[in-house]
């Protein structure tokens, strides 16, 4: 989820084959049918699409990283590093959804890596995706409170504490994670469509006005843009992003037909998100002018969207992107409250959770206690950070995105090797290019993207140099992997994929 970064900065193919093992080979299938450990949908790509892109938060982006990437990383040639990042999560994607045939689970990371590296390394992997999805659901009501108020404040009503209409917004979205998956694909839906037209109308009237006072930028384009700055730094914020894409394999049940519809889901959902931040980030940095926009972005980071949007739309305009911010991050939330449920449902199906848990609602056919055990976890959370008197973003936001960042880049990293390792160890004949070339190209690339994101832990976290908070990112996420082997020993007749 692309907003991970906005508070660092306190301004605001069906092959047919036979494993190893002795597994039967992965066939075509079709409409999954309910019962324990199932759950019932019937999900086609658009509505996967609208979960996982709105789950990305598209306005958030063009709202809170885009303007920090500009000014802390390479500036006019920001635009260029979501092209790369881009490229990097296709090669990603290209093994991902391949292997999808040979992973018959709905545990998306996870299964993958059960399949690839054994049950104690998906068991861990399983425990540090829950907590980096967990965190981030958890830390974006930290924006999601100030927001709305101060969306409010804007009409006249009094200021409230954050919490307040955090609270109004836990019990929405529980509510709708009790509720028929399809719901909250409709939700997800209208206000994704909203948030992404009003940028593209943003967009339009930059481009068809003739660009902004220095004509159309040309740093998306100029090398010595693309590499000014610290890249690196601009890789971190493009980067988070994305996050959320992967989630694609989560919905595996309530598809129409996994084999097809998840591989579809994934790569429309990356090239969509791919170029729409890099057509919005670029009609930015236009609209504001080249040569001053890293002082203007630096300068006004929180609000160089809404100022710009008022510029070219108008006051009506400017109103509206402050309600769209708000219901972005909303629908964040509930997106990301749509893969945690599924994750502790798949879990509890595999022995590894409580079965009640794998008990799907006998109406709505969605995983209704898992949901709940989801919501109360957040709850836990919010409470503790109202009791501890946090502050909602520099503190309980951008602590919780730290775990987030570096547990979604390393689970990648972990997914793109299982991967070529299931490639390996099932009989295929598949090409090289799926299941080596590109799994390759996008392992190595994800392990420099881990490295840059380590490096820059601590300002994710609001310390000038690693100490406890960022320190204590990685104690989280090595003690969630290291569960695995621990709850594998324990849970024997766990099986994930």
């Amino acid at each position: 989820m692309a907003d991970t970064l906005t508070a660092a900065a306190p301004a605001p193919a069906s092959p047919s084959s036979t494993s190893s093992s002795g597994d039967s080979a992965p066939g075509a299938s079709g409409t999954v049918a309910s019962g324990p450990g199932k759950l019932r949908g019937s999900l086609g790509v658009a509505s996967i699409v609208f979960i996982v892109v709105a789950a990305a938060s598209p306005l958030g982006v063009i709202g809170g990283p885009v303007p920090l990437g500009i000014a802390f990383g390479n500036g006019a040639g920001f635009p260029f590093t979501f092209i790369v990042v881009t490229a990097v999560l296709l090669f990603f994607a290209v093994g991902f959804t391949a292997a999808t045939p040979f992973v018959r689970s709905a545990g998306a990371f996870y299964a993958y890596v059960d399949k690839g590296l054994g049950r104690s390394a998906g068991l861990g992997t399983a425990f540090a995706a829950l907590l980096s999805y967990l965190a981030l659901e958890a830390g974006v009501f930290g924006l999601f409170g100030p927001a709305l108020d101060s969306l409010l404040q804007s009409y006249g009503l009094p200021p409230v504490p954050w919490w307040v209409y955090a609270a109004v917004g836990f019990v929405v979205v529980s509510a709708l994670g009790y509720l028929k998956i399809e719901l909250s694909g409709r939700i997800l839906g209208v206000l994704l469509i909203a948030e992404v037209a009003i940028v593209l109308v943003l967009d339009a009237a930059v481009v068809f006005s003739g660009g902004g006072p220095e004509g159309f930028s040309t740093g998306i384009f100029d090398p010595a843009e693309i590499v000014s700055g610290a890249p690196g730094f601009a890789i971190l914020f493009a980067i988070l992003s994305f996050i959320g894409f992967e989630a694609t394999a989560v919905f595996r049940d309530e598809t129409k037909d996994p084999d097809k519809t998840i591989p579809k889901a994934t790569y429309i959902s990356l090239i969509l998100i791919g170029v729409f931040y890099t057509v919005s980030s670029w009609v930015l940095i236009t609209a504001n002018g080249q040569s001053d926009i890293v002082q203007n972005a630096g300068d006004n980071a929180g609000s160089i969207l809404a100022t710009t949007t008022e510029k070219y739309l108008g006051t009506v305009g400017g109103h509206i992107i402050q309600i769209l911010f708000v219901t972005s991050l909303f629908a964040c939330i509930l997106s990301f409250h749509s893969i945690v449920s599924r994750y502790f449902f798949s879990l509890s199906s595999k022995q590894v959770l409580p079965a009640a848990l794998s008990k799907p609602h006998p109406k709505h056919g969605s995983p209704s206690l898992s949901s709940l055990l989801a919501s109360a976890i957040v709850a836990v959370l919010i409470i503790a950070a109202v009791l501890l008197q946090l502050d909602p973003i520099t503190q309980f936001y951008t602590w919780l995105g730290g775990i987030s960042s570096v547990g979604i880049v390393l689970l990648l990293v972990i997914t793109s090797v299982s991967v070529i390792s299931i490639f390996r160890r099932n009989k295929h004949e598949l090409s090289l290019w799926r299941t080596t070339i590109a799994p390759a190209i996008g392992l190595v690339s994800l392990i420099g993207f881990l490295v840059v994101i380590l490096l820059n832990l601590p300002v994710l976290v609001g310390e000038a140099s690693y100490g406890p908070f960022s320190i204590g990112v990685l104690v989280l996420l090595a003690l969630a992997f290291a569960a695995g082997p621990v709850v594998g020993y324990f849970k024997k007749g766990a099986e994930l994929s």
